[in-house]
């Protein structure tokens, strides 16, 4: 009779699964998935600091596109916070902007665009071009005479010139991948083992539930290095995909992930009670991680919302780490935060499921 109303609470805990999540998602992602990219984060380095360069970034402000949160005072200013991602668009004027524009000569004005990211490139190149052709004819019908366009714009997209779809999805599809293979194999882990009667075996023996947890995921770490290897090699030399930073460093870094995904599955292992569980909530957490990462689409074009909640996955900072050491270059000072997200969300599900985890029989 016990087992029957344990056997009952399980079927109806699947068959809620199996209604909810489906609703669940369609709500969220119907509402986060968007293309159109706006407030995309901008750094100003105003040298004229004339009410002509003033005219010029209310319009890329008053567009909804651009939203200029920070003000550079030198060029490795502007360099260094498109670096670490803190802005995605930089808008430089000369000192003499204003005096050109005097003279009648076209006035440059550099956009400098992270390409890292296609899709928020361009549309960040399309609608700089846009404004600066805009603001120029207005200013030619207010003034006849002048022969040339007022304003030069001057797109300069950083990381990914050429705007390559491999160099800024082959990094993003090794992060799924390790993904994929270290949650969902990890999931069914312990289920599979308490279904089968192999984990009375495990729990006679002297080792104590942190040590049961550690010999689950050493095996898996293996794995997925061979799994980031072997990506690698295909995207240097099947798509010709620059590595522009240190190795070492991505395969340092790539252990905290390696790592916050192996105790994830674990976590949803302790909590299932039985495959068919398992199975879906690693596929509950497999499409938020591809859709609302920035895998598929960028995280500025998403609601608030959606936005901070990204922040609880933990492909979002993966992603950070592999583009920017990949496609930029950059080292481990600029990676901080994402490296200290990551190493959080290890020790809090390798803790959540140490604790779940009981060594007797269920």
């Amino acid at each position: 009779m016990k087992k029957e109303f344990i056997q009952m609470r399980r079927d109806k805990m699947t068959l809620a699964l199996i209604f909810m999540i489906p609703l669940i998602q369609i709500l969220l992602f119907g509402y986060a998935i968007q293309t159109d990219v706006k407030n995309i984060p901008t750094v100003v380095f105003d040298q004229s600091k004339s009410q002509e360069s003033r005219d010029i970034l209310n319009s890329f402000t008053a567009s909804g596109y651009f939203n200029i949160n920070q003000v550079a005072n030198s060029y490795q200013d502007v360099s260094r916070l498109i670096d670490s991602g803190q802005a995605q668009v930089g808008i430089l004027f000369p000192p003499d902007f204003n005096r050109q524009l005097k003279r009648g000569a076209s006035a440059p004005i550099q956009v400098i665009v992270d390409a890292s990211d296609n899709m928020v490139a361009n549309q960040a190149i399309a609608i700089a071009n846009s404004i600066g052709l805009i603001k120029s004819q207005q200013v030619l019908f207010q003034k006849l005479k002048v022969a040339n366009a007022p304003y030069d714009i001057r797109v300069r997209p950083l990381y990914n010139p050429d705007g390559i779809t491999a160099f800024y999805m082959v990094p993003a599809i090794l992060g799924i991948i390790v993904t994929m293979t270290m949650v969902i194999i990890t999931a069914v882990a312990i289920v599979r083992e308490r279904e089968r009667g192999t984990l009375e075996q495990l729990i006679v023996t002297p080792l104590k539930s942190y040590e049961l947890m550690l010999g689950k995921i050493i095996p898996y770490i293996t794995l997925g290095y061979v799994q980031i290897t072997v990506a690698l090699l295909v995207g240097v030399l099947v798509f010709h995909v620059p590595i522009n930073g240190s190795v070492l460093q991505l395969y340092l870094l790539t252990l905290f992930f390696i790592t916050a995904s192996l105790g994830l599955g674990l976590m949803i292992s302790n909590l299932a009670q039985n495959q068919m569980q398992a199975f879906q909530m690693a596929f509950f957490v497999m499409l938020p991680s591809i859709l609302l990462s920035g895998f598929m689409f960028p995280r500025a074009a998403m609601p608030k919302f959606i936005f901070y909640l990204s922040y609880v996955i933990p492909l979002t900072y993966y992603l950070d780490i592999i583009r920017g050491i990949i496609l930029k270059g950059i080292g481990f000072q600029y990676l901080i935060g994402q490296v200290t997200a990551l190493l959080v969300f290890s020790i809090i599900f390798i803790t959540i499921s140490t604790l779940k985890f009981k060594k007797k029989i269920a």
